[in-house]
C-alpha cells in the first residue's frame, strides 16, 4: 500500500545514527546524516549483502562484505566491486516521527 510509513520516532534516530526497516517486504536502511534523514535499499547490488552493517563515512556507507561504497543521500555506487547504484525512498519527519515513502 502507497503511503507515508513510520519508521522511528524522530529522537530513536539522532545524528549519525542508522536503522533497517521492512518497508513493503524490502529491507530499507534510514540514516540521519547531521539531522537530515536519508533512505536506501539495504542490499548491495554486488553481491546482495547488506549494507546498513558497514561503515558510515561521512555520507558514504561502505559494504562490509567486499568494500563497495554508495551515496547514503543519493545511492549512487562510489567505488566498486558494485557497478550498480542502490535505490533511494523519500524520507520526512511528521508530527515527530521518521517516515519512509511506501511505493505505489
Amino acid at each position: 500500500m502507497a503511503g507515508w510509513l513510520d519508521v522511528a520516532g524522530f529522537d530513536e534516530l539522532p545524528p549519525g545514527s542508522r536503522r533497517v526497516v521492512d518497508v513493503d517486504g524490502v529491507a530499507v536502511a534510514v540514516f540521519n546524516l547531521g539531522g537530515e534523514f536519508f533512505a536506501i535499499q539495504d542490499i548491495c547490488p554486488h553481491d546482495g549483502g547488506e549494507l546498513a552493517n558497514g561503515e558510515l563515512e561521512g555520507e558514504v556507507i561502505v559494504c562490509p562484505r567486499h568494500g563497495a561504497r554508495f551515496s547514503v543521500r543519493t545511492g549512487a555506487v562510489l567505488g566498486p566491486p558494485a557497478y550498480e547504484d542502490v535505490r533511494t525512498y523519500p524520507v520526512r519527519v511528521a508530527e515527530g516521527k521518521v517516515q519512509v515513502m511506501v511505493p505505489g
